[in-house]
C-alpha cells in the first residue's frame, strides 16, 4: 500500500510558519463502515496523488472541507482535486470522485481562521447518503449551560497521537478514517472548543483532519448533525480540538449556495 501524505517537508514548514494546517484523530479508533460520509480531499502534484486534508458528503455531489485547505492548493496554482470514501486511502487504488473547489469568499487568512470552509462541487453525483447540518443558531440556543457535558464525534483522516521519545515528537498513521468522541469545553461567536484530553476520557483529532465533521452527539446518541469542522487545536495533538461552528449566519449564507438548509 503506498499512503501518500502530502510531501513531508512542506508540512514541516507549514507547521512552523502557517498553524497547524490539518489535524487528526488522536486516541481513536478505525471507523471501517460507520462514517461512509466522511472522505479525504486528495490533489495531484507532479503526476503523483496526495491526501491533503478530510470532508464530508453534505449532498449528492457536494463535500464539505476546511477553507485553509482549499486556500493552500490555491496558492500552489491546484484547481481540480479528488474526494476518496475509502476507509483507506491509497493513492494508487483508492476510488476518487473528481471536482472543483471553492473557497469560502471571506476564508480569513490570520490566524483566526474566520469563515474556515470550503466546498468541493463533484463533477457527479456519489451514491452515499449525505450528512446534515445543523439549524441556523443551533448552539446559540444551547449556550454553555445547554452544552455542558455535550459529547460530538469527530471523523477523519489524519494522524495519530504524536510519538514521543528518543528525538523530536513525530506523527504517523495517515490516510486511515478513524473516529474519536470529545467533550464540549467553551463556547464562542465562531467556534466551539472541545476537550481531546485523553487523561479525562476524551479524543479529537491532529494533522490531516482539517475539514472533518464533529457530529453532534456520540454513541448511542450520536446524529447524523455535523455541529462544526475541524479547523485548528493545539501543536502536539493531545488538549484541544477548535471547530469551526456550521450553525452561524456567516456559514450558512456560503452553504445556501450549495445545499438545502434545515
Amino acid at each position: 500500500m503506498r499512503t501518500k501524505l502530502f510531501s513531508i517537508a512542506i508540512v514541516a514548514v507549514l507547521l512552523l510558519f502557517v498553524v497547524p494546517l490539518a489535524y487528526a484523530i488522536t486516541y481513536g479508533e478505525p471507523d471501517g463502515g460507520a462514517h461512509p460520509n466522511v472522505g479525504v480531499l486528495v490533489f495531484e502534484l507532479d503526476g503523483e496523488k496526495f491526501g491533503i486534508c478530510s470532508g464530508t458528503l453534505i449532498d449528492s455531489d457536494v463535500f464539505l472541507t476546511a477553507g485553509h485547505c482549499t486556500s493552500f492548493l490555491q496558492s500552489l496554482g491546484i484547481t481540480v482535486v479528488w474526494v476518496s470514501f475509502d476507509t483507506e486511502f491509497d493513492a494508487e487504488t483508492s476510488a476518487l470522485h473528481q471536482g472543483t473547489y471553492v473557497t469560502h469568499p471571506d476564508f480569513g487568512h490570520d490566524f483566526a481562521r474566520f469563515n474556515d470552509l470550503a466546498v468541493v462541487l463533484l463533477d457527479e453525483e456519489v451514491d452515499i447518503t449525505p450528512a446534515s447540518l445543523p439549524a441556523l443558531g443551533l448552539f446559540d440556543q444551547m449556550g454553555p449551560r445547554g452544552l455542558k457535558g455535550q459529547q460530538f464525534t469527530a471523523v477523519g483522516y489524519g494522524s495519530t497521537e504524536p510519538s514521543i521519545g528518543g528525538g523530536p515528537p513525530t506523527f504517523s498513521g495517515f490516510g486511515v478514517r478513524r473516529v474519536a468522541t470529545s467533550t464540549f469545553r467553551a463556547l464562542n461567536k465562531n467556534w466551539l472548543r472541545l476537550s481531546q484530553n485523553n487523561a479525562t476520557g476524551d479524543s479529537g483529532t491532529c494533522f490531516g483532519d482539517s475539514g472533518g465533521p464533529n457530529f453532534l452527539g456520540a454513541g448511542s446518541d450520536e446524529t447524523d448533525t455535523i455541529a462544526a469542522i475541524t479547523s485548528t487545536g493545539d501543536a502536539m495533538c493531545i488538549a484541544t480540538n477548535v471547530v469551526y461552528r456550521l450553525d452561524t449566519q456567516s456559514a450558512q449564507d456560503f452553504l445556501d449556495g450549495y445545499v438545502l438548509l434545515p
